[in-house]
């Protein structure tokens, strides 16, 4: 039987681990292959074929993962059906988790006690933008993959306005901003000039950067300028309380915060030459895909469907850009890992499917097919080529931060964006005012 080109990535990723084995965890869950841990029904947002086809491969070297079952759930709705589903007792045994969730999902997970895996092992095991999933009482779910941030480029775009390559550091979109999306130098005998026309309306952009509710992950896009800028977010105090950080001073920058929000929303300034986007244009991703976003800040794993959108653009992928005269580099992601829910009809087997999933094989397979660098360090430290070295990079120097409520906070990060573009408020009011609400939250 002629093998796909899926199955045959799959072997030879299971191969080049054979020697690593495929426990995580052997001191936890033992290495008794033909035992069995019972059903063991998973659930999650990424796609079902090919998590059943991994759980299939893996299976055929270590059984008890035979009766291992993964359902798809729409990840729009996750959270609310999960949570619907836990109260009525049908969920499932075990589910996967995002970092941004691990704090508003503690009180429903069974952790893993800091006496059977520390943080210190955890540390050196897993990367850190899985940090979030160390919870107060313990490990709330067993990293699995992390999809980092990359800049995705026109190379027909950048060409034509005289790049060659995409920006290394943020500060030089200044410089391409005014090429490509110039509105300054409009004049009579030509009304439209490369990026706008006679209105100022932008027809191709260079960045989407400025605004928030037409731009894909503005949230994470804040939080990484914040970040690489020397910002927290958010911060535990001496009592292992979560407080909000957004007002503290770094080393880097004085104020960091309220530099990366100046950097972000003069993007969004029709009187700066920077002016590149504005609400009236469609999502990011969209704009992208038809050709007229000459850079893109997404995920990893978006690369397939930007591909989907438009198979004749002429694109690429290179590093997130970063602050210049920091020793530092820094990225964002977005960390999945498994975690067993305190209802689950199977627990201890929920568990050991986790560690099995998760091993040097498992997470390197789900990786691969899911465009995302596996959350493991020992895997990452392996040779890859292009782009997956380029991925795998990215998520090593990935940052996250603990997110006390994802639905909460983007709706303060949208507040604090459009109270500044719409001149309702200066970046510093701004900060002020979701300092104070992400407080509440926190304090609730």
């Amino acid at each position: 039987m002629k093998m796909s080109a899926f199955q045959i990535i799959l072997l030879a990723i299971f191969g080049s681990f054979a020697v690593a084995g495929i426990l995580i965890f052997a001191f936890l869950v033992g290495s008794n292959s033909g035992s069995t841990i019972g059903p063991v029904v998973i659930w999650g947002p990424f796609d079902d074929v090919a998590m059943q086809t991994i759980i299939r491969q893996l299976s055929e070297d270590d059984g008890r993962l035979r009766q291992v079952t993964y359902v798809r759930k729409n990840a729009e709705t996750f959270e609310t059906d999960l949570t619907n589903a836990l109260a009525s007792g049908t969920g499932p045994d075990l589910y996967i988790l995002r970092q941004d969730n691990a704090v508003i999902d503690a009180p429903k997970i069974a952790a893993v006690p800091y006496a059977q895996f520390s943080q210190d092992q955890f540390r050196t095991l897993f990367l850190e933008a899985a940090n979030p999933f160390m919870g107060q009482e313990g490990v709330l779910a067993v990293p699995l993959t992390v999809d980092p941030y990359v800049l995705y480029w026109n190379r027909d775009l950048l060409s034509s306005a005289g790049f060659s390559k995409p920006p290394q550091y943020w500060d030089e979109i200044f410089d391409m901003a005014r090429t490509i999306t110039d509105c300054q130098h409009i004049n009579a005998t030509k009304m439209t000039v490369v990026g706008c026309d006679e209105t100022r309306t932008i027809k191709k952009a260079t960045v989407a950067l400025g605004e928030y509710r037409n731009i894909d992950h503005a949230k994470d896009i804040i939080s990484l300028l914040m970040l690489q800028a020397g910002a927290s977010i958010t911060a535990r105090d001496n009592t292992g309380t979560l407080t909000p950080s957004l007002l503290t001073r770094s080393s880097s920058v004085a104020q960091p915060a309220e530099s990366a929000l100046n950097f972000y929303t003069t993007f969004a300034d029709p009187s700066k030459d920077s002016y590149s986007w504005n609400r009236s244009l469609p999502s990011s991703r969209t704009d992208f895909g038809a050709g007229d976003l000459a850079l893109y800040v997404g995920r990893a794993s978006e690369n397939a469907l930007i591909r989907q959108l438009n198979p004749n653009l002429n694109f690429a992928i290179a590093p997130i850009p970063q602050l210049r005269n920091l020793d530092k580099s820094t990225d964002m992601a977005v960390a999945y890992g498994f975690a067993v829910p305190k209802t689950s009809k199977n627990a201890p087997g929920a568990l050991t499917a986790a560690y099995l999933l998760a091993s040097p094989a498992g997470s390197a397979a789900i990786a691969t097919v899911l465009g995302q660098a596996s959350a493991r360090r020992d895997v990452l430290a392996q040779p890859a080529q292009g782009n997956d070295a380029l991925i795998n990079k990215q998520a090593i120097i990935a940052a996250t931060w603990e997110d006390p409520n994802p639905q909460a906070t983007d709706v303060i990060f949208r507040d604090m964006i459009e109270s500044i573009t719409s001149g309702a408020a200066k970046i510093t009011e701004a900060l002020q005012r979701a300092e104070q609400a992400m407080r509440q939250i926190t304090a609730q």
